[in-house]
């Protein structure tokens, strides 16, 4: 959150922090290009890692800001700002880097008066199939195949006061290609490819530990290696869904935060999670939760 950024070693951690270049303390995802370089999508800034150094870049091409294309390669980062964008991106966008340059380019939504932090990007890309890219802002979710838009917002939704807004903090693309989005206050929501449906709502009142709760504050989905959903929560830690029912994973569990930041499956096929409140990193092995550190 504002402590940098780590790397393991198998045997101790080496963290980087702005004193040794990187843009700001708050780190926000990761990714890896082709060529093995590190990048870290910072809450102000973008910075990469070589092996070696941190450097952050600043040459940044505002040229071709409507001029979208998709190449497989690419790597896409949320805007400079924290929440917003600056004088130079003009609008809510995303850049993308095609190992070489960075390109700004804006999302097709109408901004909203006196909320630039509305269409801020608040989750990190998502690939899905054919190529399909996937941005989470806080009030929609846009897709992009390379020549179309598909926009997932309030308005497609049907949703309204009574309702609850969006508040979008993670979307998934799972193996059968359903996009899952979580929010934070109303849920998760899932898109088939033709329709989205309120996925919480549809199960609350299902179990009796769901009548007045469940997966409502969503900040984290992944998928295991068979084919399990699994959602992080800020209050209720992680819970499980098998395909018919939901369950709850909190501390009886082995699980101490609260809070799930992030869900990652390794290589090997084992679950991870990343969460505060208290801080700590899980891997979930033999039904329970094992603190890793």
């Amino acid at each position: 959150h504002q402590e940098g950024v780590a790397v393991f070693d198998g045997q101790e951690y080496t963290y980087f922090t702005v004193e040794d270049g990187l843009s700001d303390n708050q780190v926000r995802s990761m990714y890896e290009d082709a060529s093995g370089q590190i990048w870290f999508e910072c809450g102000r800034g973008l910075s990469s890692y070589d092996g070696q150094k941190i450097s952050t870049p600043s040459a940044k091409n505002y040229g071709l800001r409507n001029a979208w294309q998709a190449n497989p390669g690419d790597l896409w980062f949320k805007g400079d700002e924290a929440n917003g964008y600056n004088s130079n991106e003009g609008q809510a966008g995303v850049y993308r880097y095609d190992g070489r340059e960075f390109f700004y380019h804006e999302f097709p939504l109408k901004p909203v008066s006196g909320q630039a932090f509305y269409h801020s990007v608040s989750t990190p890309f998502v690939r899905g199939k054919n190529d399909r890219l996937w941005f989470g802002t806080y009030g929609a979710v846009v897709g992009y195949d390379g020549s179309e838009f598909l926009v997932l917002d309030n308005a497609a939704l049907g949703l309204s006061e009574a309702t609850g807004y969006l508040h979008v903090r993670a979307i998934f693309e799972d193996s059968k290609g359903n996009l899952w989005i979580g929010n934070n206050g109303i849920g998760v929501w899932v898109y088939d490819g033709k329709d989205a449906t309120s996925f919480t709502a549809l199960h609350r009142g299902k179990m009796p530990f769901m009548a007045s709760g469940g997966p409502e504050r969503v900040f984290s989905i992944g998928e295991d290696a068979n084919g399990n959903i699994w959602f992080g929560t800020i209050g209720s830690g992680a819970w499980f869904f098998d395909g018919t029912s939901l369950s709850n994973y909190t501390r009886k569990q082995g699980l101490e935060s609260n809070h799930i930041w992030t869900i990652y499956r390794s290589r090997q096929g084992e679950m991870w999670f990343g969460g505060a409140d208290p801080s700590g990193v899980y891997a979930f092995r033999g039904g329970i939760f094992k603190r890793i550190f």
